[in-house]
């Protein structure tokens, strides 16, 4: 111990330091356990102020009210600014709301971040393109969703609004383009919807009178899927190059196949054929008339016990002025199909009226009118049932291609 305060004396500077530097150390510690402490009620109470917010904004939601909900998310943004699922809530709200360009705002603040991972940064940038998508900015989103593809091109919800955008602004090139990537990324097949762009391409050819090229895009669309569009487009193709034989085969290959087809082949193929050249539109009539006939002849078994055939068939003799064949046919099928649809039905009584045979109509009338169910649109779409008295190949509600369905309007 004597020996220990003269070295003390003797170094008295050196031992102050290590008692000051000690006790630093120590108030140090205790001052970060304090703090971590107050951090953690601080956290605590923003968690708990958000889950009141967001449970408010829930209720908000379910009950429709989206404004109120968009409150409350203002709120949760004001409490922790931090919190990046917030920001694209409320970008969302704003725009199922059709505030537009506070969602656009809100997204395009996200991108700018510095602290933003990049995940969340892809994500604020497909927001980002769906706002422009749905405010109507079709050139910023197109723009904006390849930018996505651009840092990942894995992106099947991207790819799926390229193609719906392309197709709906009738950008043939383009739609192909898409529709092949996203056959290659996606886990459903795109070759019926690739061959049903491709007619639409080659379409655009033939309105134009380039009929090898619309061959040309006709023979890839077969190519992908021997869709009814690319086979009614061929038919035209034989009526324009005169190959009657071909087309009466081809026609009687898509009866047998689409039955329910009959009516909307011939409405196709009879539209405006639009060509400077004079006689090869004479010659087009000349050898659709041809086609007509040998409808109005064909007597296979498969094909008269169709409703719609039958029908068209009906609608066809009266258009020419043949009544008379038209009721043969006609009643032919009621005595075999005593559980007639109503559109057959009225068919029918029309006929009777116009051959003037006045008491059987009225029968037949009093006898419809027990059971005649509200009158609806001709088509109708099999995926999401929408409506029309208009022919679509592309439904214009589900974007889904060749999923129209006939009924016969009374």
């Amino acid at each position: 111990m004597e020996s220990v305060l003269p070295w003390m004396q003797e170094h008295l500077l050196a031992v102050v330091a290590i008692l000051i530097t000690i006790v630093l150390v120590y108030h140090y510690l205790i001052e970060k356990e304090t703090g971590a402490k107050l951090s953690k009620r601080y956290r605590n109470s923003i968690f708990e102020a958000q889950s009141k917010i967001f449970l408010n904004a829930t209720q908000y939601l379910i009950s429709g009210n989206k404004d109120l909900a968009i409150k409350e998310f203002l709120s949760a943004v004001d409490i922790n600014r931090e919190t990046i699922e917030t920001y694209f809530a409320l970008g969302g709200l704003f725009r199922s709301n059709g505030e537009i360009e506070k969602a656009i705002s809100i997204h395009r603040s996200l991108i700018a971040r510095e602290s933003i991972s990049e995940s969340h940064r892809l994500r604020a940038l497909k927001e980002l393109a769906v706002d422009f998508d749905k405010g109507g900015f079709v050139d910023k989103a197109i723009e904006t969703y390849r930018d996505v593809l651009k840092i990942n091109r894995d992106q099947t919800e991207v790819i799926q609004a390229l193609c719906r955008i392309y197709e709906d602004t009738e950008d043939w090139d383009q739609a192909y383009n898409c529709r092949i990537m996203l056959s290659k990324v996606g886990q459903q097949n795109q070759a019926e919807t690739i061959s049903h762009i491709l007619v639409q391409k080659a379409k655009q050819h033939f309105e134009k009178g380039d009929f090898k090229k619309c061959e040309e895009d006709l023979e890839d669309a077969f190519r992908f899927a021997p869709s009814v569009s690319a086979k009614i487009l061929r038919l035209k193709l034989f009526l324009v190059s005169g190959d009657l034989e071909q087309g009466k085969f081809l026609l009687l290959e898509i009866l047998k196949e689409h039955p329910m087809y009959a009516s909307f082949i011939f409405v196709s193929i009879a539209e405006d054929f639009k060509t400077n050249n004079e006689e090869l539109k004479k010659s087009y009539q000349a050898r659709l008339e041809v086609l007509r006939k040998y409808f109005l002849e064909m007597d296979d078994k498969d094909l008269i016990s169709s409703a719609s055939v039958v029908l068209s068939k009906v609608r066809l003799l009266k258009e020419q002025g043949m009544s008379g064949e038209a009721f043969d046919i006609l009643k032919g099928w009621m005595d075999n199909n005593k559980n007639s649809s109503e559109v057959m039905k009225v068919e029918y009584i029309k006929l009777l009226i116009e051959l003037q045979k006045k008491d059987e109509a009225l029968e037949q009338t009093k006898g419809l009118l027990q059971n005649l169910h509200q009158t609806l649109a001709k088509h109708y779409c099999r995926q999401c049932g929408y409506n029309s008295d208009s022919l679509f190949w592309r439904c214009p509600q589900c974007h889904e291609w060749e999923t129209i369905q006939f009924r016969w309007k009374v």
